[in-house]
């Protein structure tokens, strides 16, 4: 039985304008995650997803090295609980 983990992440720097959102919501979706992406009022975009623990952290590695990498100046990976999220929305 695979581990279910469930991380929020914060990426901040350009990510807004160049579609970081959109990006990490199709990686997530081509992993099999669930989850929800938003831009929040101060600039970044907040993140969470859920699903096996092996597709979440490869999910993580791409925010931190893949190619919308290079518009992000932080990213702040929080691990926490699993809720049973299901779906994707983008706000």
């Amino acid at each position: 039985m695979e581990s279910i983990c469930r991380v929020r992440v914060i990426a901040s720097g350009r990510v807004q304008g160049v579609g970081f959102r959109y990006w990490a919501r199709s990686r997530a979706a081509s992993l099999g995650v669930s989850g929800w992406v938003r831009n929040t009022l101060d600039g970044d975009v907040e993140a969470v997803f859920e699903g096996p623990r092996e597709h979440v952290e490869l999910l993580v590695r791409w925010c931190r090295e893949g190619p919308s990498a290079a518009y992000v100046d932080r990213l702040n990976v929080e691990w926490q609980e699993p809720e049973g999220e299901h779906g994707f929305a983008i706000r």
